[in-house]
């Protein structure tokens, strides 16, 4: 439901579109009550088609509003005025993550305050059982004052309920491919949920993600960071997805100085098989 400026959904007041993604479209608005600017994001109709789905979405809505973390951005409320479903997110100013990145490697003393706020951010909703299932760095965003905020967290768990609804996967450059919520497309087995280059082997496969498929995303974050390109990468999504299942991390991209406990890190949270793999963020120590 494409939304112009000046639209009002109840007290908010569109400002501008900020972005798109799996889960629908997202605005900036004003919240014309409380005199605060928002974020909003305009929900599939499948949401509101569905009665079942729609209950399942507000249940798990408002356990995302009850987590309430310096790091991760927060969730409102939920806007129905019109019908269809649109989260009211708190909105964030700053650059992305994946904006930092593009102007090249980001130094250890830079990135190291930036990785222990996402770890404390994934840390803290995993205490509450809540998997983010989509973290990448456009998803993290990084204030002037150095503060990091964890978006849409919770959002591509779910968009599990609409998992019925295809979306195409071939043709897109995999550095700027959207969250997944399809029908597996290797499998046919499950559902894809995520973003290709951050996928963990088992997302990729169509299987259930669990909080080790976060500490995947979080090691590919922290490789990106450092080495200033993707850990896993292809000229479209279903090269992206076979090169993580396939290849392995050129460790040698990462700087040369980097102390050795910090590449076993990356290496720990890259294991394909998730049995090996780090189990838990509590343990990831900067």
């Amino acid at each position: 439901m494409p939304l112009g400026p000046g639209a009002r959904l109840g007290p908010y007041e569109i400002q501008s579109a900020i972005g798109a993604g799996g889960m629908g479209e997202v605005y900036r608005a004003t919240d014309t009550a409380l005199g605060r600017q928002v974020a909003i994001k305009v929900l599939p109709d499948i949401f509101a088609q569905n009665a079942e789905r729609l209950a399942r979405f507000e249940r798990e809505a408002k356990t995302l509003a009850a987590l309430n973390h310096p790091h991760i951005a927060q969730i409102y409320g939920l806007e129905r005025s019109t019908g269809t479903p649109a989260l009211v997110l708190e909105f964030v100013d700053g650059e992305t993550l994946a904006d930092r990145i593009a102007l090249g490697p980001i130094p250890l003393d830079e990135a190291l305050p930036i990785a222990r706020q996402i770890a404390e951010a994934l840390e803290a909703a995993h205490e509450q059982g809540i998997i983010h299932r989509d973290l990448k760095p456009a998803n993290i965003k990084v204030r002037a004052d150095g503060t990091v905020k964890v978006l849409d967290f919770g959002l591509a768990k779910l968009s599990e309920a609409a998992g019925g609804g295809q979306q195409a996967a071939g043709g897109v450059q995999a550095s700027h491919s959207p969250t997944i919520t399809s029908p597996a497309m290797i499998t046919g087995v499950g559902v894809l949920v995520g973003t290709a280059a951050y996928m963990a082997p088992e997302q990729a496969k169509g299987r259930p993600a669990d909080k080790r498929s976060d500490i995947w995303a979080f090691g590919c974050v922290l490789y990106e960071m450092l080495a200033g390109k993707r850990a896993f990468n292809g000229e479209d999504v279903s090269d992206t997805l076979a090169a993580v299942l396939r290849d392995v991390p050129d460790l040698g991209a990462l700087p040369a100085d980097l102390p050795a406990a910090f590449r076993t890190l990356i290496q720990g949270c890259l294991d394909k098989d998730r049995r090996l793999r780090i189990g838990d963020i509590a343990v990831v120590q900067f």
